[in-house]
């Protein structure tokens, strides 16, 4: 493994950790972003890994997951996962969607997307 995807793995770990401390004071939509940051982190080791060149600076999870090759190995849930955390992460930066988003956020939606991204993350790493 190079240097460049141990950092990325290094800053997976980072932002899953501090979507934990955001789900702890309830910080709803800052789950949702940490969460979608993981994923991208350890899609864009994993692209770095295959290709052997840097990830392009794209935050599209499918669009990475898509040009890396990983895609084709998901499942459907996993497929399914990627499809629902990828608006989440564009909603929750921009005001306008802000107050809707966070009315569809709650403690047991924010810890299943913590627990999924968690297993996205260590399925990613096996591959």
């Amino acid at each position: 493994m190079t240097d460049r995807v141990k950092y990325w793995f290094e800053q997976c770990e980072y932002d899953i950790e501090s979507a934990k401390v955001m789900f702890k004071s309830h910080r709803w939509l800052y789950v949702v972003f940490f969460c979608h940051l993981t994923i991208e982190k350890a899609l864009k080791a994993y692209y770095e890994l295959k290709e052997n060149k840097i990830p392009p600076y794209i935050h599209n999870l499918r669009l990475l997951a898509e040009q890396s090759g990983i895609y084709e190995l998901f499942s459907e849930t996993q497929k399914d996962f990627i499809d629902k955390i990828q608006p989440m992460n564009i909603q929750a930066r921009y005001p306008s969607y802000k107050d809707e988003m966070y009315k569809t956020l709650n403690l047991d939606i924010c810890n299943n997307l913590i627990s999924e991204t968690e297993e996205m993350v260590k399925w990613i790493k096996k591959q």
